[in-house]
């Protein structure tokens, strides 16, 4: 009988919710995705680059015109100069970028410490590596992180740790203070730190993203992950990248070129245009899905639902106890076959299942669907 590697892990909650969605003709604010379309100017270019030839393998690490680009939008949203040549390098995805990341640094045997509720692709990763995941859960409604707590399960082990700012599913950001804590924790037990910044430019009401790229001495331990199609609303591409100390990406690319060797050559020139012939795109996302978070925020102050604070990303969380005794897992099968729309509970996110009543909404949706979304949300 054939004996699986990850014998415990079946399909995506996000595919779950999304199949669930399209049998019952529900709206789907369920999986992360953007309703509307990638900016004309990328769509020009890509479409430019294929017709004239360019669809054939890009060195390993990106094209140079892209990691320039991003050396540049690092340099300018984070005060950092990378060298570009020696420590960017383009992925297919953020979702390869962290399995690289993780390959590259966990051994057998080692503990990666990571945060409840935490992306779904972190732990099978840890575990193809060889190492087990240590989890911290964070709970409603403020989900911050304690860091003592997080001291209290270092051990000789303690490899990594995993932290995802703005964080997805609770839309909470980092701050200075956490900052400050992580580096105490990595100096102290000599650590790496894998920061998944997916959302870095989408955050609100006037908060800053604090990138461990903006500080010297914790990004000399640490991997970043950037994700094109979080940012260019172009998530079926599959396009990010990494940035790390050059030391470290020398690891990350022996690994990165036996995953995919390359990515797709036409959007990574695309990719470079964009950055440099639009970069307002960039410094409007804030703003773009603020709006978009607001709309969906004010639609449902008439609801029964109380609604958790999103300081960044594309996700709002709800709080249903006043709505449903039901658990998260099945209320949310309730909402999508009975009143029509699709999210994703919570608990899927934990390690231990929390018993918060708390289901997650995207809302990198179209203000219509938002609209009619909460028109329904608000008669429950």
């Amino acid at each position: 009988m054939f004996e699986s590697k990850l014998p415990n892990l079946g399909t995506s909650i996000f595919s779950q919710m999304t199949a669930l969605a399209n049998q019952h003709q529900a709206l789907n604010l369920s999986q992360g995705f953007p309703e509307f379309d990638a900016p004309d100017l990328l769509k020009k270019q890509l479409n430019h680059y294929v017709l004239e030839g360019v669809n054939q393998y890009a060195p390993s690490s990106g094209i140079v015109r892209l990691q320039q680009q991003i050396a540049a939008l690092i340099a300018r949203k984070y005060h950092n100069n990378i060298d570009y040549e020696q420590q960017v390098t383009v992925t297919s995805g953020a979702t390869e970028a962290l399995f690289v990341a993780i390959q590259a640094l966990v051994r057998d045997g080692d503990e990666v410490v990571v945060f409840d509720p935490a992306y779904d692709s972190y732990q099978p990763a840890i575990e193809l590596a060889g190492g087990r995941s240590v989890h911290v859960a964070l709970h409603a409604p403020d989900y911050r992180i304690d860091w003592h707590a997080v001291a209290e399960v270092m051990s000789e082990k303690t490899r990594a740790i995993i932290i995802n700012t703005p964080h997805n599913p609770s839309g909470k950001i980092l701050k200075a203070d956490d900052i400050a804590a992580l580096k105490a924790l990595v100096k102290a037990h000599n650590l790496y730190v894998i920061s998944d910044e997916v959302y870095e430019h989408i955050t609100f009401d006037g908060a800053t993203h604090v990138s461990a790229l903006t500080d010297t001495e914790l990004f000399e331990r640490s991997f970043v992950i950037s994700s094109f199609g979080k940012t260019f609303h172009s998530t079926g591409w599959k396009m990010g990248y990494c940035v790390a100390p050059a030391e470290l990406m020398i690891e990350f690319r022996k690994i990165h070129q036996y995953v995919t060797f390359s990515s797709f050559t036409p959007a990574q020139h695309a990719l470079a245009d964009m950055l440099e012939l639009e970069p307002e795109h960039v410094d409007g996302l804030a703003d773009f899905y603020q709006h978009k978070r607001d709309l969906l925020s004010n639609a449902l102050q008439d609801s029964r639902f109380t609604l958790l604070p999103s300081e960044g990303t594309y996700f709002l969380l709800l709080d249903y106890s006043d709505v449903s005794d039901l658990n998260d897992v099945e209320f949310c099968h309730w909402l999508v076959e009975q009143a029509g729309v699709a999210a994703v509970p919570l608990s899927v996110f934990y390690n231990s299942p929390s018993n918060d009543k708390v289901i997650r909404v995207c809302f990198a949706k179209n203000d219509d669907t938002l609209l009619r979304a909460a028109e329904i949300l608000c008669q429950l």
